[in-house]
C-alpha cells in the first residue's frame, strides 16, 4: 500500500513580519514558522535581538570554541529569516512599511504607542494593508492604568499570582514565593499569540479584513491560573503555597525514597487503593479518613507523613517499577540531562540537530506538534544577524540584489 503523500506545512504561503524580540513574540514567530509560515525577523543592525547577547552559554563550533550565537537566542528563532533594518531612520521605516504591505501578519512587542512615532503602528500599517493581522504583545495591554509600564516575565509571575502559589509553604525551611524555573508567562503568551493569529487569519477568510490583537502578559498569566483562580472565584478560598502538593488531590506530590525522590500523581480512589497494596498497607484505602479523595484532602496532614515513612523504604527505581506495573501514575524528578537521555524522549525525537554555518550543526528541541499529513518542517536554523536582508528585500519587494 502506497503511503499518502506528505503535504506542505499548514501555514505555507503565510507571510509574517516579526518585529518582536526576547521571548514571547519570538516564541510565537517560531511556532508560526515551524507550521510553514515565511517569518522574517526584523532586527536592529547593531546587536540585533537582545537575546543574542544573553550568554554564556554560546553555541560551540567544531573545535569547541564559542561562536557569537547565544543559546538563549537559539531556542526561539528557528525557521526564520533575519533582516537588519534600523527602524529609527526614515529609510528603515519605509522599508518596514513596504514589507508590511506584503505581509499577512505583523508581530510586535514594543511598549504601547512605541511604534506609532515610526508610522509602524496598527492604524498606519492597516490603512495600507486592510488584510493585515497585527499582533501586539505587551506586559499589561493596550488599555488600563498600567498600559504604559514595561512588563517582564518575572514581574508578571509575581503580579499575576503565580508566585503566590509556587514555593514551600510558610513554616517550612525555605518557605517563600518562588518563580517558575523558565519564563513560563512569556511562553504561554507566545502560545496564545499563535492561537490568536491563526484565529484572525481564519476569520479573514470570511470578512476579507485583518484586525488588531491585543495580548498582555498579565492577562495571560491570570487566565492560566486555571483551577487556582477557580478555587478563589467559586470557592472564595485564597490559594496558598503548597510546595509540590496539589490543592485538590492527595497524594499528588513528591515523596522521598531510599536514594532520592519520586512523584506520585494519584488521581482517583482506585489508584490510591492500588498504591496502598503495593506499599504493603491496604488498610489505608479502607480507612474512612483516606478512602475518598475529599477525605484525603481533609486529612492531608495525617496521611502524607505516613506515606513518607513508607516511600523511604525502597529506591526510586524499585517504586517506579512496582507502581507502573500496578497502574499507579508515578515518575522520577529528572535533571535536564536525564530528560534528554530518557528512552521515551529519545524515541519521540525531541532533540534535533540542524546544519549551521558557524558551528556545523546546532542542537535544538523539536516542535511537539505532530501532524500526520502536513508535518512541521525544519528548514532553517536560527539565523545570524541580517543573514537574509538582501534575499528578503528581493523576494518581498523586488529590490535588486548587488551584483
Amino acid at each position: 500500500m502506497t503511503a499518502p503523500a506528505v503535504r506542505p506545512p499548514p501555514l505555507t504561503g503565510v507571510r509574517v513580519l516579526d518585529l518582536s524580540r526576547v521571548l514571547a513574540g519570538p516564541w510565537a514567530g517560531q511556532l508560526l514558522a515551524d507550521l510553514g509560515a515565511d517569518v522574517v525577523k526584523v532586527e536592529k543592525p547593531q546587536g540585533g535581538d537582545d537575546t543574542r547577547a544573553w550568554g554564556p552559554p554560546y553555541l560551540k563550533d567544531g573545535s569547541g570554541r564559542d561562536t557569537t550565537e547565544a543559546a538563549y537566542f537559539l531556542c526561539a528563532n528557528r525557521n526564520k529569516r533575519s533582516v537588519a533594518i534600523d527602524i529609527a531612520t526614515p529609510a528603515g521605516q519605509a522599508q518596514v512599511r513596504a514589507l508590511a504591505q506584503q505581509a499577512d501578519v505583523v508581530l510586535e512587542n514594543f511598549k504601547v504607542g512605541g511604534l506609532k512615532r515610526y508610522g509602524l503602528d496598527y492604524a498606519s500599517l492597516s490603512a495600507a494593508n486592510p488584510r493585515l493581522v497585527y499582533c501586539s504583545i505587551t506586559g499589561f495591554g493596550q488599555t488600563g492604568p498600567y498600559a504604559a509600564r514595561a512588563g517582564y516575565d518575572f514581574l508578571i509571575q509575581g503580579m499575576g499570582g503565580l508566585m503566590s502559589v509556587t514555593g514551600r509553604p510558610d513554616g517550612e525551611p525555605g518557605a517563600g514565593p518562588q518563580k517558575v524555573g523558565v519564563a513560563l508567562t512569556d511562553i504561554m503568551t507566545g502560545l496564545y499569540a499563535t492561537i490568536a493569529v491563526q484565529a484572525a487569519l481564519a476569520e479573514r477568510e470570511k470578512s476579507g479584513l485583518g484586525q488588531h490583537i491585543d495580548l498582555a502578559l498579565l492577562d495571560v498569566q491570570i487566565a492560566c491560573l486555571a483551577n487556582q483562580a477557580s478555587n478563589y472565584l467559586a470557592g472564595n478560598v485564597v490559594p496558598r503555597r503548597m510546595g509540590n502538593a496539589h490543592p485538590n488531590i492527595v497524594p499528588y506530590q513528591d515523596f522521598p525514597t531510599a536514594d532520592g525522590d519520586i512523584i506520585l500523581a494519584v488521581g482517583n480512589d482506585e489508584q490510591f487503593a492500588k498504591f496502598c497494596k503495593v506499599a504493603g498497607h491496604p488498610e489505608w484505602s479502607a480507612d474512612e479518613r483516606f478512602s475518598t479523595n475529599a477525605q484525603r484532602v481533609a486529612n492531608r496532614a495525617v496521611l502524607v507523613p505516613l506515606l513518607r515513612q513508607a516511600t523511604v523504604m525502597r529506591t526510586s527505581a524499585e517504586w517506579i517499577t512496582a507502581l507502573e506495573a500496578a497502574g499507579v501514575p508515578c515518575g522520577p524528578i529528572n535533571r535536564i540531562d536525564e530528560v534528554f537521555a530518557d528512552p521515551q524522549v529519545r524515541s519521540r525525537g525531541l532533540h534535533i540537530d540542524m546544519p549551521h554555518a558557524l558551528a556545523g550543526s546546532v542542537p535544538l528541541v523539536a516542535n511537539p506538534i505532530r501532524l500526520s499529513g502536513s508535518p512541521v518542517a525544519y528548514q532553517r536554523p536560527p539565523p545570524m544577524l541580517g543573514q537574509h536582508t538582501a534575499e528578503v528585500l528581493a523576494q518581498w519587494l523586488g529590490v535588486p540584489t548587488a551584483a
